[in-house]
């Protein structure tokens, strides 16, 4: 690690060496990431808004190589400090924009301040899918008030949603360079426990085959999104994974700690005053 006097120094010197043309050097950060986003009409933030905690390594205690995202848990909230410190003060330059559509800022939080990380000006995958839980109201509807710019506020479930991401051995990217893999996934059926309950199964790359049996269309190896809600993190968490062990898919995978982290992350975020 450098200090902020060595970073142009070391970067220079790397350059020079013909190590590195380009790079970027950042701090480390120690805290909670976190990100809050909310739906903006071209006038105003949509009340309420949703804090979410993304989970980004592929596999459980955060082992593995970044994805583009293995699951999510999230809330449904009032604006608070964290909202009102980041996103909130976009307002003037959306309006001004005529922006309409979900806006995200993910961020590392710690008792010193607030780290931004990244804008996501679009739907989230699987963020959306997540929020679809937590919505009662019909997607046809919000989202043609919200493109309408009226008035209104979500209709949401109190309490927390959980989302898992499942994924097949495609994802790997050894299907551009095996026809092997490709045969013998590519159109495997996704099969369940219990066919009658899909409660909460959302479509990746997959097709509907005859006989309405779902198969794995495509080379991603991104299957499918399985949500769960429940008033607590562990509820939603018990209600998601019976979710996810209805799902048959040979060597399917996931996370399996979606969550998990809430209890201390939670009372840390708390404790330094960001979810008021």
């Amino acid at each position: 690690m450098f200090d902020d006097e060595n970073f142009g120094h070391e970067a220079d010197r790397l350059r020079k060496a013909g190590k590195a043309k380009t790079f970027l050097l950042q701090k480390y950060v120690n805290g909670v990431e976190i990100a809050v986003g909310a739906f903006f009409n071209g006038k105003r933030f949509i009340n309420p808004i949703n804090v979410n905690f993304e989970h980004k390594r592929m596999f459980p205690s955060d082992l593995g190589p970044f994805t583009g995202e293995m699951g999510t848990l999230m809330y449904w909230s009032p604006p608070n400090t964290l909202f009102r410190q980041t996103l909130g003060r976009m307002l003037p330059a959306l309006k001004k924009s005529g922006y309409v559509g979900y806006i995200d800022i993910n961020c590392m939080v710690n008792g010193n301040g607030i780290y931004p990380l990244e804008f996501t000006s679009r739907f989230g995958y699987p963020t959306i899918q997540i929020q679809s839980e937590g919505i009662k109201m019909p997607a046809g509807t919000w989202l043609y008030l919200l493109a309408k710019g009226a008035h209104f506020d979500l209709d949401c479930k109190r309490g927390f949603q959980v989302g898992v991401v499942i994924l097949c051995p495609l994802y790997f990217g050894w299907a551009e360079r095996s026809k092997k893999l490709q045969k013998t996934y590519r159109n495997l059926a996704i099969t369940f426990v219990d066919p009658e309950d899909r409660r909460g199964v959302h479509l990746g790359d997959v097709k509907r085959g005859k006989n309405g049996i779902w198969r794995i269309a495509g080379i991603s190896g991104r299957l499918l999104v399985v949500t769960g809600h429940g008033q607590t993190v562990a509820e939603a968490r018990q209600v998601v994974y019976h979710r996810v062990r209805n799902v048959r898919v040979p060597n399917m995978f996931y996370r399996t700690d979606i969550g998990m982290d809430w209890q201390q992350d939670g009372d840390k975020l708390q404790t330094w005053g960001y979810l008021f």
